[in-house]
């Protein structure tokens, strides 16, 4: 009886280690799909900060033309920005519902503010 109840022990430790060998290797798997994966979404966001930093570029060229300040205008968007998370977080209770009344009012975005009537040809003349 010893030896039968020994052969049990020692099949139920074969087969414990076969699933964990299986199990290693479903892991090594996945691990090599994450790394995968990894090095492809670090390439696509190389890629997209590129694509920013060009458009960051041509944006400002754009804006140097019509004669804005573009430092100002990120300011102001860093601030606006910077105001609106704060009244986010002061506006919602804690089932993430809006309790500012007015919270779906739109507003003029930063943009909007800093370059109306830049343009020469928009301005308002005394016909108007």
């Amino acid at each position: 009886m010893g030896l039968g109840g020994t052969a049990k022990k020692i099949q139920k430790v074969a087969e414990m280690a076969e699933d964990v060998y299986q199990r290693l290797n479903e892991m090594r798997e996945e691990l090599r799909r994450t790394k995968e994966t990894v090095e492809m979404t670090k390439d696509r966001v190389d890629s997209l900060e590129s694509e920013v930093v060009e458009q960051r570029a041509l944006v400002a060229a754009i804006a140097e033309e019509q004669g804005l300040d573009v430092d100002s205008i990120r300011a102001t968007a860093h601030v606006d920005e910077a105001e609106r998370s704060g009244d986010d977080a002061s506006s919602t209770d804690a089932g993430g519902a809006s309790t500012d009344a007015d919270a779906d009012t739109e507003s003029e975005t930063p943009a909007e503010e800093t370059t109306r009537g830049a343009n020469p040809s928009e301005a308002p003349t005394d016909g108007d």
